[in-house]
């Protein structure tokens, strides 16, 4: 099979073995970065492959990618983290896919799994990830993006590729020192962006600028400082963006909730004047029920959740079904409909919190 799949690493112990043992059923080449490992990264990636490579690490992701990339044997390659691992991918036929549209980006769906106040949780997303050598590379320091080599724009196209990632689920500190971090490479990329002038044309600066804003808003976000995190999307938010990518939608959201997060559920009741660009989608009636539920405004917070259960698809997993029904619920508990609350507590099924709520009512004979 003509693909090769390319993994930058750097003390990942951890995750390396699960991430090659997923891939050693498929046909592809293995090409292996590592950016400075004081572990057993080195070593567990070599039981899977020859192709493994040092990069001197630069503070500068899109270079280790490129790097990477370079060592690749095919010209179809794919790009995977050392914390993701593939569950479901038919490799033959992207390649003939890819073989077919050279000038497209294959995107893949990942399932980010994490846990948040002693619940699971999942989002899911479509990502650019598998490409064509010559015709693509990466560019940014930080959340770096596949871009064409000779400038121009590109259409992606999904492709069957599910895997799933575990970098969210981090220890506290872990998450700090990972927020932290991000924030200084995106500040400094910004600053390099915004003070440019060799030859970047501001339209395409325009559209780098609010990414980095959204990546710095969800690193503030990431590190709970929800206020930050605000001041990040309104910046990224004040630019012209098209509401269809994918990120804009996502930046959108997750200013919803650190409005919430941060006290502010009041001013996020603007989100009624974006309804009728952003509220077909369940996660983004979930979101509305939310704001409404925290304004009491609990007539509006019951009808957005029962919208949201009306979607077949969602990225952040119950928000669909077992989160609206428990926020419903919870809605009729509050307003001592105890009957009422029960049903929709009964409709969430093995969700933990509303078991527990069942109980406490029947335990008080209600």
């Amino acid at each position: 099979m003509q693909l090769s799949v390319c993994v930058i690493v750097r003390n990942a112990e951890k995750n390396i073995a699960r991430c090659l043992e997923h891939l050693r059923a498929y046909d592809v080449e293995l090409v292996v970065v590592d950016t400075g490992s004081t572990d057993c990264t080195r070593e567990i990636a070599l039981g899977y492959t020859a192709n493994v490579y040092d990069f001197v690490w630069c503070d500068d992701f899109a270079a280790a990618r490129n790097f990477a990339v370079s060592k690749a044997s095919n010209n179809c390659v794919m790009m995977i983290d050392s914390d993701e691992y593939v569950e479901t991918a038919d490799f033959e036929n992207i390649c003939q896919f890819m073989e077919q549209n050279p000038n497209m980006v294959g995107r893949i769906q990942r399932r980010n799994v994490f846990t948040r106040g002693r619940q699971e949780q999942e989002v899911t997303e479509w990502i650019n990830r598998i490409f064509s050598r010559e015709k693509f590379c990466y560019n940014g320091r930080i959340h770096e993006q596949i871009v064409r080599r000779d400038g121009d724009d590109y259409r992606t196209h999904k492709l069957p590729v599910i895997v799933s990632h575990s970098g969210y689920d981090l220890p506290e500190e872990e998450r700090r020192k990972k927020a932290q971090r991000n924030i200084r490479l995106l500040e400094e990329e910004r600053k390099q962006l915004e003070t440019s002038t060799d030859g970047v044309d501001a339209e395409k600066k325009d559209g780098q600028i609010p990414y980095v804003l959204y990546q710095l808003g969800k690193s503030y976000y990431m590190l709970g400082d929800y206020s930050k995190a605000c001041n990040y999307f309104q910046m990224g938010l004040s630019y012209d963006l098209n509401p269809k990518l994918e990120y804009v939608t996502d930046m959108v959201e997750t200013y919803g909730y650190a409005l919430l997060n941060s006290g502010q559920a009041k001013t996020a009741l603007f989100f009624e004047n974006i309804y009728n660009t952003f509220g077909n989608s369940a996660d983004f009636q979930f979101l509305m029920g939310l704001i409404y539920m925290n304004n009491a405004l609990y007539e509006e917070a019951i009808l957005e959740f029962q919208k949201a259960v009306e979607h077949k698809i969602c990225r952040t997993k119950g928000v669909n079904s077992y989160l609206a029904y428990y926020n419903i619920g919870v809605i009729y508990e509050c307003l001592g409909e105890m009957a009422a609350a029960k049903k929709w507590y009964k409709q969430c099924g093995a969700h933990s919190p509303a078991e527990e709520r069942i109980r406490r009512i029947e335990e008080k004979g209600e």
